[in-house]
């Protein structure tokens, strides 16, 4: 008999959905665990329940009323198959024991996944039946799927919280750099522009004029270094808690204004492919900004650039793709420090490092690549709302 041709299909549903409701409100992975385990001991009455959590494709048991099996060691072989395969799996007689010793009879393995990550396994043995049919399977895959998802939102919170930490931290220690350079290097600048310039008028001689310039100039560009450095401490210490947004329309208003300022770019965009939420400040615009206006000016000619949206268990990444140029592999990891640049590169150098610190500060990242077309791809992380 199926799953929905039972006589208590619609109390069993209800049942699930009240134990997928108090899932999501879960505040740890050790709650989800147990009234994971909870669910599995009343709603299908097995003596063995398991909770296996899956780490960086890694494996360990959590909770079990299975005395063979101990919480924080591997799982046995049933649990590793539903991970590696992604399926459920039911096995019968000896296949289904963890030692030859116990009497199990049948043994029933779901992985708990969200967009094809497994991030838990649940695992039912019993000592009396002969096998686990779909009037089983079909409610501890329900139950799973509950399961992840509510450990997928406890992991996006746990990592959000620590990038709202680390940004903090990374906060203080710019705002004491930029103490000191507007304050100590900033005034010996303006001592050094000041009577560079009046050396310049006041010196004889074509080399000696070329040299006081040369040092007037110097001056001058760092006395402008630090400003832009101030001004992007500023925008920063002003950004906003991050916050649910609606992706599709940052990026429609981002991609319109990019296509507005310049002729030689286009840009292959579609709205509907990106009605996510995600977490993020007022400034996420200025990151997809950045990355469209370095493909426009960076790159030879006309350029195009295509913007994809893919789903993972963590959240969405965003793809920004151009068929320009691409950037030396050399020197793609420097490229998001503050104050780095391309050798040919007549920016400031804070736009890539700018995308950074943004995007780690809303609990995600960015990457830089190869893309299709040969030229660059980034990848922007951001968490679901």
């Amino acid at each position: 008999m199926s799953f929905e041709e039972q006589a208590d299909f619609a109390s069993q549903v209800a049942d699930l959905n009240k134990y997928g409701q108090a899932l999501n409100r879960c505040e740890s992975v050790e709650e989800v665990v147990s009234l994971t385990l909870e669910a599995m001991s009343i709603l299908f009455d097995t003596p063995y329940t398991t909770f296996v959590e899956v780490r960086n494709d890694e494996l360990r048991v959590v909770h079990s009323t299975n005395p063979e099996l101990t919480a924080g060691e591997p799982p046995d072989a049933v649990a590793r198959e539903a991970f590696e395969t992604g399926e459920t799996v039911t096995v019968t007689g000896s296949d289904a024991r963890t030692d030859a010793s116990t009497e199990t009879t049948a043994a029933l393995a779901v992985p708990a996944a969200i967009v094809d990550e497994v991030t838990a396994v649940l695992v039912m043995r019993s000592t009396t039946k002969e096998g686990f049919d779909d009037a089983y399977v079909r409610p501890v895959e329900i139950l799973a799927s509950h399961a992840a998802t509510a450990i997928s939102n406890i992991r996006s919170r746990e990592r959000l919280e620590r990038a709202r930490q680390d940004i903090e931290t990374k906060k203080e220690m710019i705002e004491l750099y930029d103490r000191l350079l507007r304050h100590d290097l900033g005034n010996d600048l303006q001592v050094i522009t000041g009577f560079s310039e009046a050396l310049v008028d006041m010196v004889d001689g074509d080399e000696s004029a070329r040299y006081a310039e040369r040092i007037h100039e110097a001056a001058r560009s760092s006395a402008d270094l630090i400003q832009r450095v101030g001004d992007l401490v500023s925008t920063l210490e002003g950004e906003e808690e991050p916050a649910p947004r609606d992706l599709a329309s940052i990026l429609e208003r981002t991609v319109n204004e990019v296509r507005t300022q310049y002729d030689d770019i286009t840009v292959v965009f579609d709205s509907d492919e990106f009605e996510h939420t995600v977490y993020a400040g007022e400034l996420l615009g200025s990151v997809f900004t950045n990355l469209l206006s370095n493909a426009a000016v960076h790159n030879e000619g006309t350029v195009t650039v295509r913007i994809d949206a893919e789903e993972t268990a963590d959240g969405i990444v965003v793809g920004v793709a151009d068929d320009g140029d691409g950037i030396d592999p050399a020197v793609r990891d420097e490229l998001f420090e503050m104050g780095e640049k391309g050798p040919d590169s007549g920016g400031s150098g804070f736009g890539l490092g700018f995308v950074r610190a943004l995007t780690e500060s809303y609990g995600g990242g960015v990457t830089v690549g190869e893309s299709d077309a040969g030229g660059a791809e980034f990848r922007v992380r951001l968490q679901r709302a």
